[in-house]
């Protein structure tokens, strides 16, 4: 169940995991539109063919059929249900409800908080440590070979920010400063120097009574 093909470049997924995370949840069922357990929570892995209600169950027996479930607006799965199936490491699981759970896919999220250290691979939502995605359809787009791409070319550039920044501090700190003015160019000669007496004609001194 944990294996197959069908998406291409990331055949290491199974074939069900991307319609899953595609399928719209917690809709009436059409099938079942006048039962009170008409809402469409369930999916059948064998199938692959859309969402179910608990009695649309009734025809999947024996398959492998697993309950999507809801927070705050986001659907998640337990974790006790989907690794069985699926590797879901890397991936970030919360407890809801006193369960083990993980979302199918990101949620947005305006910008990490004030001392956030890690964050999603793919989105940039917040995260603890230990993890490197925070949903099922991140941990597939950040495999897929677009993003390893992006994700490279972004280290490039953060390094390459990081080295201009380098030099600049270090050509910034090398720099002589423009030496301080000369003492004796800010002395003012004190006195005059005295001017020097005339003579006359026929050895005479012009004296200035």
């Amino acid at each position: 169940m944990g294996g197959g093909g069908g998406m291409g470049a990331d055949s290491q997924w199974p074939p069900w995991l991307k319609p899953l995370l595609s399928t719209k949840f917690f809709v009436q069922c059409k099938l079942h539109a006048d039962s009170h357990k008409s809402e469409c929570n369930m999916y059948c892995l064998d199938c692959n063919n859309g969402a179910l209600c608990s009695l649309c169950l009734s025809q999947h027996r024996d398959h492998h059929a697993i309950q999507i479930r809801r927070s705050s607006y986001h659907d998640v799965i337990r974790v006790s249900e989907i690794q069985k199936v699926l590797d879901i490491s890397g991936v970030q699981t919360y407890i809801i409800n006193s369960a083990r759970v993980v979302f199918l896919n990101e949620r947005p999220q305006p910008r990490p908080g004030k001392g956030v250290t890690n964050t999603c691979e793919v989105c940039d939502r917040s995260l603890l440590d230990s993890f490197r995605f925070c949903s099922l359809g991140c941990k597939i787009n950040g495999s897929s070979e677009d993003t390893q791409k992006k994700k490279k070319k972004k280290r490039a550039t953060m390094a390459s920010d990081s080295d201009d920044s380098y030099t600049s501090n270090a050509v910034q700190n090398f720099t002589p400063s423009t030496p301080p003015p000369s003492a004796a160019a800010g002395v003012r000669t004190a006195k005059r120097r005295k001017g020097i007496p005339h003579r006359a004609p026929f050895g005479s001194l012009i004296l200035e009574l």
